[in-house]
């Protein structure tokens, strides 16, 4: 009976490739196993790559890029949105995110007739307001949604201006070129929120005086409050909203003692770059990727091989990594099923986007091509709880 159950909730969850894209024929990407792909892509400032491999029962990760209008005004501005959601404790607040943040920024660009960091907090900002009311709404029938949340990274390309901002640990690093040498250096744009870094922890600490527990050391892992690695996220409502951390919420979840002020944040740290000729692509990728490969070992993979399938193959030498450091053979970790997978590697998500310095210019005016692909998810109904969802995943970031 379990196994029927099992292979019943393997064939209705498995990614379907026909659901992850629309932009012309070209814009739906393929399947391997667990890891689906799209090659290569157009925007409005040059090309991009997309990949996304499942390692959760459900995957967590959800991811979008949108090119053309970036306002609900035919006017403008246009350019080039990108989004990498790394959900935890199941999949429901990267799926919000995934389809409400690209339509609250263009609102917000469209009051402002621009692109800004106004504008772009604001979206995070009423994202994050539109899961509280989804919590609020199905907390009585299904209370542990208030513990599911998601990190939150966005780039947006618009007027030869990248902007980026990001809650939680997904990362962008952009490739820029040495001309004397030819070399590609790393530079990290995103700042991270976990508590792993001495300096959040410290951040933490100092906007929790009274609180020596605001972050614990546990099984050799800085955690907030013991229970979570991220400092800043959409969603964690049970660490935001006192009245949202108590029965039925499981109890692992439950503090002690009611908090007056929310321990997590949901506020972005943004960082502006003016883009420049020698600024050559830009990596966004879920913590999953980082964890086995470095800032410069990924922008070498992408400047040393073809444009086309960079984010599959930036995600395959995550995953041959994976498997080096458990000893066994990559052609062996891909034979693993989604949730044991987990064991090995988590949902890894990787867009590539190629800057093409001459469009970047005039991107800000010119139309270009209208692009909406989402890579990654299964679209249930957004006010249902992941079924696959246990305590312990619950519990994870």
């Amino acid at each position: 009976m379990l196994s029927d159950l099992m292979n019943f909730l393997s064939s209705c969850c498995r990614p379907s490739a026909n659901q992850y894209g629309h932009a012309g024929s070209d814009a739906v990407g393929k399947q391997d196993g667990l890891l689906w792909y799209k090659d290569i892509g157009q925007h409005v400032a040059g090309e991009f790559s997309m990949a996304v491999v499942q390692a959760n029962s459900l995957l967590e990760d959800q991811s979008q890029i949108e090119s053309g209008s970036l306002s609900t005004l035919e006017s403008g501005p246009y350019g080039t949105f990108v989004g990498v959601y790394d959900g935890h404790g199941g999949p429901e607040t990267s799926r919000y995110i995934n389809e409400h943040m690209i339509y609250h920024l263009k609102r917000f660009a469209a009051e402002q007739q621009s692109m800004s960091v106004d504008v772009i907090k604001k979206a995070f900002q009423a994202t994050e307001e539109g899961f509280f009311s989804v919590v609020t709404k199905q907390w009585s029938m299904k209370p542990q949604i208030a513990a599911v949340g998601s990190c939150c990274l966005v780039a947006v390309v618009c007027g030869g201006v990248l902007y980026v901002a990001n809650v939680g640990d997904s990362r962008a690093v952009l490739g820029s070129l040495v001309k004397a040498t030819g070399e590609v250096l790393p530079v990290q744009l995103s700042a991270e929120h976990n508590a792993a870094i001495e300096s959040v922890r410290q951040e933490l600490r100092a906007l929790h005086p009274d609180d020596s527990h605001i972050v614990v050391l546990k099984h050799n892992v800085w955690r907030v409050k013991g229970l979570i690695q991220v400092s800043r996220s959409i969603g964690d409502v049970y660490l935001k909203k006192a009245e949202f951390n108590r029965e039925p919420l499981y109890v692992k979840f439950r503090l002690r003692e009611p908090f007056k002020r929310p321990i997590l944040s949901s506020e972005p740290s943004i960082s502006v770059h003016k883009l420049q000729p020698h600024d050559q692509f830009l990596i966004l990728a879920s913590d999953g990727l980082w964890e086995h490969l470095s800032n410069q070992e990924a922008v070498d993979l992408v400047h040393n091989h073809p444009r086309n399938g960079s984010a599959k193959r930036l995600v395959k030498a995550a995953l041959q990594e994976a498997a080096k450091k458990r000893e066994m053979r990559y052609s062996d970790l891909k034979k693993i099923d989604r949730g044991v997978r987990r064991h090995f590697h988590d949902d890894i998500t990787v867009i590539v986007v190629f800057l093409d310095s001459n469009l970047v210019s005039r991107a800000n005016t010119v139309k270009g091509p209208t692009v909406s692909i989402r890579g990654g998810g299964i679209n249930l109904p957004s006010n249902t709880l992941a079924p696959c969802a246990t305590p312990m995943e619950l519990g994870s970031t």
